[in-house]
């Protein structure tokens, strides 16, 4: 059980990549050891690393080669993003893949075999550095591919699998046997239409990304306070295993925060507490990597406001509330080395077909899947997910020891 933040530098945020200054991130990676945690993930921006098509520029790969070994020297694994990308509201794409050179990310040739080779250059020059992790594809890349994005480049479910395997196959060659994966927000799993589907995410890769964000609806439908706001990383975790044909498939909390106002300055604490202690009671789970490291720095222009506020340090590298209980947190789970129990009572999911599940808005907050199961957790139960077609399914049952299986009409 892993226990790391996703990486926000203290100075220039992720334009630091243009300054790039080596003293100043390993400052800011003593603050993140100082916590007790034990890895980062950070995030190359595309532009800047590849700012033309057959351009990918050397220095930049020796920077972030040189911020893996600072992050090792600490005792820090790092995780690496690459198509950065969507990051805080920003869009980071090359300019020649817009505007008078527009083309589809997804399934222009040119563009693809772009990408390719980026993602190989990464993860070949970190495949020796024995605290790489491994590579993600990109961060949030799904949210490119359709609605509310404003310039959305459209492709149909097969297409995103082409485009996955393909570069998860490029990371897997270039630094053969570390954990590649692939990441999306909570479209994949909420939205019937949506071309990145559960399956992509449950099946490709070494392991699942779950990204959960209770400005999702489920802080205003349910409260600070409520379960299904305390629960919803959890929820996410169970729900992903519906869909894993591995039933001990690993799953990564990859991104998780107390956003305000959904979660006020002062309950962050609280919220971070009840959010990884429930994830923690979720069976398969490899690692919670908290979003994020350090507040914004305030002098930096247009970001949303909650998103200034979201680190467990502060810009000037002093532990907050929320730190210091993840700090906790991670120091008593170590302390007890006991990994959570399988759940045995399971809720059916009717998403329709399995690998398209064009029904899944009933898993989005307010949904009567989502509600249902969250009646179920405020109950004291412990629920995990089961397809409609798994649920009578007694080798799959057994395999997660699933003991017991609920409809929603039973829990309405």
């Amino acid at each position: 059980m892993r226990f790391g933040v996703n990486y926000t530098p203290t100075r220039g945020w992720f334009h630091h990549w243009l300054d790039f200054d080596l003293d100043d991130i390993r400052a800011d990676l003593d603050s993140i050891a100082a916590l007790g945690l034990d890895h980062i993930r950070v995030f190359p921006l595309w532009p800047v690393f590849q700012p033309n098509r057959t351009l990918i520029r050397p220095r930049a790969v020796e920077q972030l080669v040189s911020l893996v070994d600072a992050a090792g020297e600490r005792g820090l694994d790092v995780a690496v993003d690459g198509l950065q990308g969507h990051l805080s509201s920003f869009d980071f794409v090359p300019s020649w893949t817009t505007t008078w050179h527009r083309r589809n990310m997804f399934t222009d040739p040119e563009v693809v075999a772009a990408q390719e080779e980026y993602l190989t250059v990464l993860a070949g020059a970190l495949a020796d550095r024995p605290h790489f992790l491994g590579m993600t594809v990109g961060n949030e890349t799904n949210q490119f591919s359709g609605d509310p994005h404003p310039d959305p480049d459209r492709i149909t479910p097969e297409e995103a699998e082409r485009w996955l395997r393909r570069m998860l196959d490029a990371c897997e060659k270039a630094a053969p046997g570390r954990s590649h994966l692939h990441a999306s927000y909570d479209a994949a799993w909420y939205d019937g239409a949506h071309p990145f589907t559960p399956a992509h995410s449950a099946r490709l890769g070494t392991m699942t990304a779950v990204h959960s964000w209770v400005f999702n609806g489920t802080a205003q439908r349910h409260g600070p306070r409520g379960t299904a706001t305390e629960q919803h990383a959890a929820y996410l975790v169970e729900l992903s295993k519906a869909w894993a044909d591995d039933p001990a498939r690993p799953v990564w909390l990859q991104e998780v925060g107390a956003p305000a106002p959904h979660i006020a300055p002062e309950r962050a604490a609280a919220f971070t507490e009840a959010t990884v202690t429930n994830a923690l009671d979720c069976p398969d789970l490899w690692g919670i990597t908290w979003w994020c490291s350090h507040d914004v720095d305030r002098s930096l222009a247009d970001f949303p406001e909650l998103e200034y506020g979201l680190g467990l340090l502060t810009n000037d590298r002093r532990a907050k509330p929320a730190g210091e209980t993840v700090a906790r947190l991670a120091r008593e789970y170590r302390a007890a080395g006991a990994a959570a129990s399988p759940r045995s009572t399971a809720l059916v999911v009717e998403a329709g077909e399995v690998v398209g599940a064009p029904l899944r808005a009933v898993c989005a907050p307010g949904g009567e899947y989502f509600e249902a199961w969250m009646r179920v957790a405020a109950r004291g139960r412990r629920p995990t997910c089961v397809l409609s077609q798994l649920a009578a399914d007694a080798g799959h049952l057994a395999a997660r020891g699933i003991t017991e299986v609920l409809t929603v009409a039973q829990v309405r």
